[in-house]
């Protein structure tokens, strides 16, 4: 049985074969998808489920500068939890949650982390394997030199937020 992801993948395919030469957005594809009747129309999303996205949304966006420090820092972190066959997010503001809410919140945060650098080498390791001729693009993972430097870099007394994204 084929899944929905593998559906939508075998049609990017078949509009790419239909475009020669053609990058498409995912936009221009569920457009074509559906006028071709290869995909169903979609059905309006839950307003209730859109405004909960949109919550947290810009509860990941909040940052407080740190007074000792001048360093901006996110206020609210997620934990993912299962409860009764379900996953639910919840979210804790860092200057209140206990020390157990926050490594959580972090440890799944790094976890995240870690899976999209794998997928990257991965990703960069084929594209090498595929184009022999050409020098080997090159991933450096240690990141310790790329955080000291942005670490310390002196804050931007106008803005709340950090120039990147934390």
């Amino acid at each position: 049985m084929t899944t929905k992801a593998e559906m939508r993948q075998r049609i990017l395919r078949e509009y790419k074969a239909a475009h020669p030469g053609r990058t498409p957005t995912a936009q221009e594809v569920a457009e074509w998808a559906v006028k071709k009747g290869l995909e169903p129309k979609p059905v309006p999303v839950d307003p209730m489920a859109k405004l909960a996205e949109e919550y947290s949304k810009a509860f990941r966006e909040e940052h407080r500068r740190d007074p000792r420090t001048g360093r901006t820092y996110r206020a609210n972190h997620a934990v993912t939890v299962a409860k009764d066959g379900k996953q639910y997010t919840i979210w804790g503001d860092i200057d209140e949650e206990p020390r157990a809410f926050m490594e959580k919140a972090f440890k799944q945060r790094r976890e995240q982390v870690v899976g999209d650098l794998l997928q990257l080498t991965l990703d960069c390791d084929h594209y090498n394997a595929t184009h022999p001729e050409e020098e080997p693009i090159q991933l450096p993972l240690d990141f310790t030199d790329d955080v000291a430097e942005r670490k310390y870099v002196p804050p931007d007394n106008d803005s709340p937020t950090p120039p990147h994204d934390a």
